[in-house]
């Protein structure tokens, strides 16, 4: 698809209603597990990153969601970050106004 014909509120817009569907918490073991599904070898340049987030954010709360596109979020409300990945292909923090969007789903729940 060309790079000028992406809308890319309307992709912000089904994502925010798969991820407002979809979000649940989800404890620090349960995290543990997908990243060690999700990053299998001690290699993986982005396991580091998963896990800091993890271990980086003691006793906080964290919520999973999963967008219609297959892009899945990782949200720490409590220190209000997050971050995002495309199983085998991308990773990445969460951007200020994904962030906002995120807050506003938890805090609607």
């Amino acid at each position: 698809m060309p790079f000028d014909t992406i809308n890319m509120e309307e992709i912000t817009k089904a994502r925010r209603k798969a991820i407002g569907e979809s979000i649940r918490t989800i404890s620090a073991e349960e995290l543990k597990a997908l990243g060690e599904k999700l990053f299998p070898g001690v290699d993986h340049p982005w396991r580091e990153k998963f896990f800091g987030f993890i271990t980086e954010n003691p006793g906080a709360t964290f919520y999973h969601a999963t967008a219609h596109d297959g892009v899945q979020i990782i949200y720490c409300r409590d220190k209000n970050k997050g971050i995002w990945f495309l199983p085998g292909s991308g990773m990445g923090p969460m951007q200020a106004k994904g962030l906002g969007i995120l807050k506003q789903i938890v805090e609607g729940r």
